[in-house]
């Protein structure tokens, strides 16, 4: 059985995830919204699954949900700062481009660190290097790059190195 479900379910967490988008995407919980979505969320993952070069385990789940509040929240709170910005004088802006230095080496964990970044307003990764140990952030407004860096590394990086790990 557990086989058959591994089989049949390579990304779990993606299938839900699919599944939940769909029908937020299509604002109805219909009968047929609902199949069709689970056919699409247990299709996608399973057809693309000998794409993904490795399998990825969450090691903290609970983390996960913490992480995603905190993302959250930093993408309100921004969102406010660069509205400040913005209707502001445009010489108080301080634009820069910084590197930050990775520990996470599971290319999801660099992935959801690089979108996390983008998502968060006034902030965009630009590059990854090619050894994939660095990333490079481009900043609307940047005073201090060493608490920028630390702030990206202690409340996004760390968490996300301890939530996933390659299988």
């Amino acid at each position: 059985m557990s086989a058959f479900f591994t089989k049949l379910f390579p990304h779990p967490i993606l299938t839900l995830a699919l599944w939940g988008v769909w029908l937020l995407l299509n604002n109805t919980v219909g009968a047929g919204h609902i199949v069709l979505g689970l056919i699409l969320a247990i299709s996608i993952p399973f057809l693309t699954s000998g794409f993904w070069p490795e399998k990825n385990r969450i090691r903290a789940p609970f983390a996960l949900l913490k992480y995603a509040g905190v993302v959250l929240w930093d993408i309100l709170v921004a969102n406010m700062a660069v509205a400040k910005l913005i209707l502001g004088h445009n010489k108080d802006l301080r634009p820069g481009f910084f590197y930050v230095d990775l520990d996470i080496q599971t290319p999801i964990g660099i992935s959801l660190l690089a979108n996390t970044i983008s998502l968060t307003p006034g902030t965009v990764s630009c590059d990854l290097t090619e050894d994939r140990s660095r990333l490079l952030v481009h900043a609307l407004h940047i005073e201090d790059i060493p608490a920028a860096v630390k702030e990206i590394k202690e409340r996004y990086e760390a968490p996300l190195n301890k939530i996933f790990t390659v299988c």
